[in-house]
């Protein structure tokens, strides 16, 4: 493939511009309603280790997926799924 070939590839047709701003607005919207609901809870308090549990989690979540998104790159060049 040339150069102008993978250049013309490079750029989001006007779906994808259109998938891009719809899931902007999911994601604004997610985040405007986790900050509500953070912000109704008021003066409530967490203690060290529900902050330890809350990041602990949080940091095995992202593990988990980018071990199981580094699978999943590995089997497809390595041709495992075909």
């Amino acid at each position: 493939m040339s150069d102008e070939e993978r250049n013309d590839h490079a750029h989001l047709s006007g779906a994808g511009w259109l998938a891009l701003a719809v899931l902007l607005g999911f994601l604004g919207a997610a985040a405007w309603y986790a900050i509500s609901g953070w912000n109704s809870l008021g003066a409530s308090q967490i203690s060290t280790f529900g902050w330890f549990a809350l990041s602990a989690g949080s940091l095995i979540t992202i593990a988990v997926g980018g071990g199981l998104m580094t699978l999943l790159f590995y089997s497809n060049r390595n041709n495992y799924d075909r």
